[in-house]
This record gives structure tokens, sequence and C-alpha cells, in this order.
């Protein structure tokens, strides 16, 4: 990033873009003030790293603006022994984050460039407590289930019941439910065998996950 001060431009994302989004765990502020955001970004975005937007990742993914990153993080209330999926590995910075505050990290990419790219940037930082996988997990990924958090970095147009039964009770699941340009940001808490509750935290647009089921449409 030449010409820019890491430090700084780390510090006034976390000031004036993650902290007014209503991310005040000091830990998630914490976090997010030390990653080396700018290293899992594409080369010819690096100049934008800490700048509140979608970074483009190719196959029309994205890597999330920083303050959604953050508040997502805050919300799932991630705890050291929690064994995490994450749908959508991208560039890895999610996963760095995720692994940083629980105990094992999931992934599963199922477009194998950005699985190659993720799993280069995570090496490159010697993050250890993460299994990357390629497959397609917008439908589910029950190989290591039950998870105590589960986290969809792209959008799905709808929640099927199933993902929902691979959480362990007490397990908190953060998905972003429906069409652009107005989808709904779900956090699911599993409370018993068969409860669950539905918290709709606010509203954002992503791209879809590649394969996420579709509801089904009425033709007249």
């Amino acid at each position: 990033m030449p010409d820019i001060n890491v430090e700084i431009t780390r510090h006034k994302m976390v000031e004036q873009q993650i902290r007014p989004w209503e991310v005040l765990d000091q830990q998630i502020l914490d976090l997010m003030h030390k990653s080396p955001r700018e290293e899992y970004v594409p080369e010819a975005w690096r100049n934008c790293a800490y700048v509140d937007m979608n970074i483009p990742l190719g196959h029309d993914e994205v890597m999330m603006a920083p303050k959604l990153e953050a508040r997502l993080l805050q919300e799932l209330a991630i705890q050291p022994k929690d064994k995490i999926l994450e749908v959508g590995t991208g560039s890895g910075y999610m996963t760095s984050l995720l692994a940083t505050l629980g105990d094992h990290v999931h992934s599963v990419e199922v477009i194998p460039e950005l699985a190659s790219r993720g799993q280069q940037n995570l090496g490159a930082h010697e993050i250890q407590n993460i299994s990357l996988e390629i497959g397609d997990a917008a439908r589910g990924w029950d190989r290591h289930a039950p998870y105590d958090v589960m986290l969809f970095t792209g959008s799905l147009p709808l929640l099927p019941q199933k993902l929902q039964n691979d959480l362990t009770p007490g397990g908190r699941m953060i998905a972003i439910v429906g069409n652009s340009p107005a989808m709904e940001v779900q956090l699911i808490q599993r409370v018993g065998d068969e409860n669950w509750t539905t918290t709709s935290l606010f509203e954002t647009d992503l791209p879809p996950l590649l394969n996420a089921e579709e509801p089904e449409r009425f033709v007249f």
C-alpha cells in the first residue's frame, strides 16, 4: 500500500466506520485494528483495503465491507472453544478473524481459484486452526456437524430448515436472506433440540452464494 500509513488508516477504519455501526465489543475492535486486511485484498484493490466498500474478488464474489465483517463477528459472540463453519472462504480474511476468536474453523469454498488464493493468504500468516475444503456448501455441509457457529459469507435467497439442524444446542448462525437490493441479516440460535429463535438484525446487499437454494416460483 504505497504512500498509505497502514496503522493510521486501520485506526480510522475502526473509529469512523466500525464503531459507529454499533460495534462496541472491545475484543472485536482490537481484532479489526491489528488484523492486516490489506494482505488479503487482491493486488489491484490493495489501496482500498480499509475503504467502506465491498471489494471484488472475481467470479462475482466480494470481500465484505469492514463494518459488516465486524458487526457479524460481534453478533456471533464466538467463544474460544467454538467449532465454526464458514461457507465461502473468499480471500481468507474472515476465516482468519474467525480462527482468532474460535477453536477451529471449517471453511468451504466452491470456486477452486478462490480456495487456492485463500489457502495462500492464510498460509502466509501461519494460521493453523483451520481446515479448508473445496465444495458446494450453500445448501449445507454436514461433514463436520454439528457446529457451534455457522456463517454464510454470501446471501441466500432462501434459508432451508436443514441448515439450522447442523447447529449445536446453544449454537448461532448468521445468514443474509433474500434478494437484492434489500436482504435481511438474520441471527438464528438453537435454543433446544427442536427449537430455534430468529432475530432480524439489519438489511444489507451481497451477491448470492453459488448454487444457493431458490424459493419455488409459481408459473401462470
